[in-house]
């Protein structure tokens, strides 16, 4: 094998690799770039222009449809691939892998099938390519892109846009920097109207990636001649103008052989008294190979910036293979400890969020510091301690005889309805705290990448996280009643100590006060027992609103942090292998993803080693 058909043979297996995986047309950036990057050429002209019949000469073989106005309404990928002599030919199309056609005459049904699949029995167009390699010992390695012909008018059947959407179309392919364009024009046509000249005339206005290829010359009116053109006077270009003679119309429907037109078309030119001095540089042949060799050049100039490519491309894919990760192994042993290494990952960040490493954690402090002091303040002490209601609940403690000098049972009614009031602050500072763990749990699942791989995983490690936040709940919830209940149970006897001093102010025997001053059932009386109470319950209330976050934070805080999972771990050391396995089931679009992430890679890798293998001496 030649240098130059290594070259071409390499990029049409990156080519086709990059169908196979369909990196062709669109996906990720990063990987439709890479097909851009490799060299290709687009056959360009107008509707009837006999580009379909300097694609059937290249090939040798009479595989694609035939009809009157728009016949190719889909763009063909067709990856030629050199076999040796002898060697059976065969075609093979991208949608339907592993299946090889013999038959040509197939693989021209094929297409229009494949076609209609897309844009029906209409006459639409679809910019969706069909990928068609066919593997010969007589063609050169090349890789040609068959375009809808150019049209200037919709026929019936098509909507008034299709003259732009064509041009939209072929832009797409020619504007590239990397593409040649093979401009056919029919020789018994103005050179000045064709359509593919002007095209490429806009998207290569140097000339340096357009090959001008004029057809039908047999067809030209008598004692005329295309030598004006083909010497490069009427119009030059960069490349010389190639001309073609396909076969007749006569030849078609008698299904001449390829080949035989081939002989045809070189007696045309050897014996023309026109083109005859030209020979040697006119026909299919020719153009094939002339084609194939400016390829090979393009292509070595573009090797430098390929290969870059794809050292960028396997950095990009190897850094992604880790974002997803590696295979699960088999063996249970292996499966539990990638379970605790997830699990652990878990912790780590919800950890994270707890101590401040990742936002989140600084929300509980908003309870203890903002919501439990809001919700003391809005106590209905005012309306427990109105003089009525102190009235009412003293007379009441008292029963049939008044108290003497204060009303301890009086009291003890007061303070212990007063302190009913701190359970339910002291129950919502649970449920906040509660709420902000949850939370956390929830961003700390959603934050751990590795975790993404096993939805199932995913849901169970939650599940197990808020139980457990629960249980820490239900145990906060009775401490901090315990609180209250502790204040409930047993008064502090130094604060009532001194009420029987302020009693005696009042007067004693010695200075009687006035009657309504001493009065013990009067207004000012039972203004005092209110004012103490009051007093009794803001120093209660001090003390809980320091105590209540302690224990909420040993409760449930500190819980979470240290055994969130410990029950979770005790269980799922009892599964069984099919258990575990069942926990490290992935979602399936994340496999996709890795297998696609892997064979790109191996394309990459394997690209690359190709092209270091390749001998670049000219």
């Amino acid at each position: 094998m030649t240098t130059m058909e290594s070259l071409i043979g390499l990029v049409n297996r990156i080519q086709r690799a990059c169908t196979a995986l369909g990196d062709y047309g669109g996906g990720e950036q990063a990987f439709s770039s890479l097909w851009d990057a490799l060299p290709s050429v687009a056959v360009v002209g107008g509707q009837s222009s006999g580009k379909s019949s300097v694609l059937e000469s290249i090939v040798g073989r009479d595989f694609l449809p035939r009809g009157s106005g728009i016949v190719t309404r889909r763009p063909l990928v067709l990856q030629l691939h050199k076999t040796e002599e002898g060697q059976q030919e065969y075609a093979e199309f991208g949608h339907m892998q592993r299946r090889r056609f013999t038959d040509f005459a197939l693989v021209r049904k094929e297409i229009s099938d494949e076609t209609e699949r897309i844009t029906g029995k209409t006459k639409q167009i679809s910019p969706v390519p069909i990928h068609l390699s066919i593997y010969s010992p007589n063609v050169v390695n090349l890789t040609l892109i068959d375009l809808p012909g150019l049209t200037k008018v919709a026929v019936e059947g098509q909507p008034e846009s299709i003259v732009q959407d064509i041009e939209t179309m072929v832009r797409s392919y020619v504007e590239k920097p990397n593409c040649i364009i093979l401009a056919i024009s029919p020789a018994n046509q103005d050179i000045a109207t064709s359509d593919a000249i002007k095209l490429a005339r806009e998207v290569d206005p140097s000339g340096d990636r357009t090959f001008g290829v004029l057809t039908k010359l047999d067809l030209m009116d008598k004692g005329t001649n295309a030598l004006d053109v083909l010497e490069g006077r009427s119009y030059r270009l960069q490349h010389p103008w190639v001309g073609i003679v396909n076969r007749s119309q006569s030849d078609i429907n008698k299904n001449v052989d390829m080949i035989i037109a081939r002989r045809k078309e070189r007696e045309y030119f050897a014996t023309s008294p026109d083109y005859g001095h030209l020979a040697s540089k006119m026909g299919s042949e020719y153009l094939a190979k002339l084609l194939s060799r400016h390829l090979e050049s393009v292509i070595r100039a573009r090797i430098p910036s390929i290969t870059s490519l794809i050292n960028k491309s396997i950095d990009e894919l190897e850094s992604e293979m880790d974002h997803l990760g590696r295979p699960i192994a088999v063996d249970a042993g292996a499966q539990l400890y990638t379970i605790l290494e997830l699990c652990r990952a878990f912790d780590r960040i919800f950890k994270e969020h707890l101590e401040g490493g990742r936002p989140g954690g600084d929300r509980i402090y908003g309870v203890f510091d903002n919501q439990l002091p809001a919700a003391l303040r809005k106590l209905p002490f005012d309306r427990h301690l109105s003089l009525q209601n102190v009235r009412k609940i003293v007379s009441e403690a008292d029963g049939y005889q008044p108290h003497l000098i204060a009303p301890e049972q009086g009291y003890r009614r007061l303070i212990e309805g007063s302190l009913n009031y701190f359970r339910g602050p002291a129950e919502a500072s649970v449920d906040a705290v509660h709420f902000v763990l949850k939370e956390l749990v929830r961003k700390s699942i959603g934050e751990c990448q590795e975790l993404k791989r096993f939805p199932t995983l995913q849901s169970t490690i939650a599940g197990a996280a808020n139980e457990a936040l629960e249980r820490f709940r239900e145990e906060s919830k009775k401490t901090v009643i315990r609180l209250v209940d502790m204040e409930s149970s047993y008064l502090t006897v130094d604060f009532f100590r001194k009420l029987p001093q302020e009693v005696e102010k009042v007067g004693n025997p010695g200075n009687p006060a006035p009657a309504n001053t001493i009065d013990r059932i009067s207004d000012g009386h039972f203004r005092r027992i209110a004012s103490n109470v009051s007093s009794y319950i803001n120093m209660v209330s001090e003390t809980l609103r320091n105590s209540i976050p302690k224990a909420v934070v040993y409760c449930q805080v500190k819980e979470a942090k240290q055994c969130l999972l410990n029950y979770f771990y005790t269980q799922i050391g009892k599964k069984e292998g099919k258990q575990l396995a069942d926990l490290l089931d992935e979602d399936p679009a994340l496999m996709e993803r890795r297998l696609q992430c892997a064979k790109r890679l191996e394309l990459y890798k394997k690209a690359r080693d190709e092209i270091d293998s390749v001998s670049w001496v000219r």
